[in-house]
């Protein structure tokens, strides 16, 4: 997504031990309630130190910096190449200049690192002994509320490899251990304990059958030659090790075929967030369905934009003059053959909120995911209310003038949280850009601004009893750039937060996002559906792309 503001300093995020025994809500002050403030007397400037005349002075963002030979403290950004103070740089590592050159750089590289063969889950899980997040976490992906057919001890017939026979034949197997969404390990009936030829397998290619198939379409078993000689009566084998067993249900690839469809269709109109001005929103056509995952055309142009189906960032046609959300008209007098709005029905419908007791108003300060900074939880501030229960939000100290920068939240939103919300659950606040009276005091920044915090009541305190766990395993789009869908790595949970790691990148490239997001995918989504899945990037990989990009 492009930034379209100059994003502020970010500390480098520290690693913090997670206490679970707080709630979502608990331990609030008074500052995240009631307390209203008023500029106090004593609000004077802080005076700026004196600089011996001999130290050469620095300029950076409105930020003083003195170093003895000018050269030492600075540095430059390996994206961009520009040149400046190390200190205000972005990152632990200090190598870029900016968030947006961050993501910039991170996009590039994963876009050079495509790889030609499909990314090996299996491989991957078995020899790392992972753990994919169990398929019931993800509500919203094909077969995600109907795989239980699949489970360990399941039989089915599969290709058979271990031949030297020229035809296909197949062979009965047992799923040994699944993982995500459809990849499981599975052994071939006769090698007992033996795990030497154990192989990993897409559940949902055409090469898997329940048991029967072979004998109802003709098709020959044959025992893998390793253990042919294992047994001279190989269908009294079969007989007796599949009497009572459990396979697939005769329907299993009907069933594939039918949640692989969805019900937007090339050509529909949408309203989806503009991506250069975060404020509004413009008419795009949808161009490509994968999976449930739009390709978004903008109706202006030849610029597109990925979401999934059930995203908060899509609506229907006519949404924001409902509201009262900000809009870029077409230009486009000639409709396309073909195309149509998109049904209001397709799209995810919002929880109705009460908004005529105490409700959101302009000027209300809170904490907020940063959409052009997904790593951080900044301090926010509410700039317009709309109908229907939406926000406009604004991140304090990095805002443009005209407020294209503002992003829209609904009220229910679990993006957007009560003043205190990081410090309770040990997550770092990023705080306004240019405010140097540090540790970050909300009571203080209060007063100070004149300003109180929305009352936490207001916030979406549900937690669901979402499944996933710290280290699991899982396809995450790269919500900066969404059309890389990566492996990644549930890294940290905090009540229905998670911290998103892109495996094989530096945690500057994390992000929080909601336990049922529509951007969370189980292992194997992406070959289900055909999706192109970035793989772990391997540091010198990094390294050797910015010395060749740069």
């Amino acid at each position: 997504m492009e930034n379209t503001r100059d994003l502020a300093e970010r500390t480098p995020r520290s690693e913090r031990k997670r206490q679970d025994s707080f709630g979502m809500f608990d331990r609030y002050d008074s500052c995240s309630e009631e307390s209203t403030s008023s500029s106090s007397s004593d609000d004077s400037e802080d005076e700026v130190p004196s600089i011996p005349a001999s130290l050469p002075i620095i300029k950076n963002n409105g930020q003083v910096y003195t170093y003895p030979d000018g050269k030492t403290g600075m540095a430059t950004c390996e994206m961009c190449g520009m040149v400046g103070v190390r200190d205000a740089f972005y990152s632990k590592t200090k190598r870029f200049c900016s968030v947006s050159c961050s993501r910039s750089y991170s996009s590039n590289s994963k876009k050079a690192m495509v790889p030609v063969e499909g990314f090996d889950w299996g491989r991957y899980i078995c020899s790392n002994n992972l753990v994919g997040a169990p398929v019931s976490c993800f509500k919203h992906v094909p077969m995600g509320t109907c795989w239980g057919d699949l489970a360990e001890g399941v039989i089915v017939e599969v290709l058979n490899s271990d031949t030297n026979l020229s035809t296909k034949v197949y062979w009965v197997a047992g799923i040994v251990k699944l993982s995500g969404k459809n990849t499981a390990l599975l052994r071939y009936e006769g090698f007992d304990n033996d795990t030497s030829r154990d192989f990993w397998c897409n559940l949902c290619v055409p090469e898997i059958h329940h048991v029967g198939w072979c004998a109802s379409s003709g098709k020959p078993l044959v025992p893998p030659k390793s253990i042919q000689l294992k047994y001279s009566n190989w269908r009294a084998f079969l007989v007796k090790r599949l009497t009572g067993a459990k396979t697939l249900p005769p329907d299993f690839a009907t069933k594939v075929h039918e949640n692989m469809q969805f019900p937007f269709k090339k050509l529909m109109r949408v309203e989806v967030v503009d991506k250069s001005h975060l404020c509004r929103t413009r008419v795009a056509l949808v161009e490509q369905v994968i999976g449930g995952r739009l390709r978004l055309v903008y109706e202006e142009g030849s610029d597109d934009f990925w979401c999934h189906m059930y995203s908060p960032l899509i609506h229907s046609i006519g949404w924001s003059r409902s509201i009262g959300h900000r809009f870029k008209r077409s230009d486009v007098s000639k409709k396309i053959d073909g195309q149509m709005d998109a049904p209001a029905q397709l799209f995810a419908t919002v929880k109705d909120v009460d908004q005529n007791g105490e409700w959101f108003r302009d000027r209300m300060k809170l904490e907020a995911i940063d959409p052009l900074n997904l790593s951080a939880i900044s301090v926010a501030t509410v700039r317009k209310v709309l109908a229907d229960g939406y926000l406009m939000i604004g991140v304090d100290g990095s805002e443009v003038t005209d407020g294209s920068d503002w992003f829209c939240y609904h009220s229910t939103s679990p993006s957007i949280f009560p003043a205190g919300f990081c410090e309770i659950n040990n997550i770092e606040l990023t705080h306004p850009r240019g405010y140097t009276k540090l540790p970050f005091k909300w009571f203080d920044y209060l007063r100070e601004t004149s300003s109180i915090a929305a009352p936490v009541k207001l916030f979406n305190k549900d937690v669901p009893n979402h499944g996933f766990r710290q280290g699991m395993k899982l396809e995450a789009v790269d919500l900066m750039e969404p059309r890389l869908v990566c492996v990644a790595t549930v890294t940290r949970i905090v009540h229905r937060l998670l911290r998103i790691h892109f495996d094989g990148w530096e945690d500057e490239y994390d992000q929080w996002v909601d336990c049922q997001s529509s951007d969370l995918y189980p292992v194997g989504w992406c070959q289900l559906t055909g999706y192109q899945l970035q793989p772990p990037a391997a540091q010198s990989e990094i390294k050797h792309h910015s010395s060749t990009q740069i």
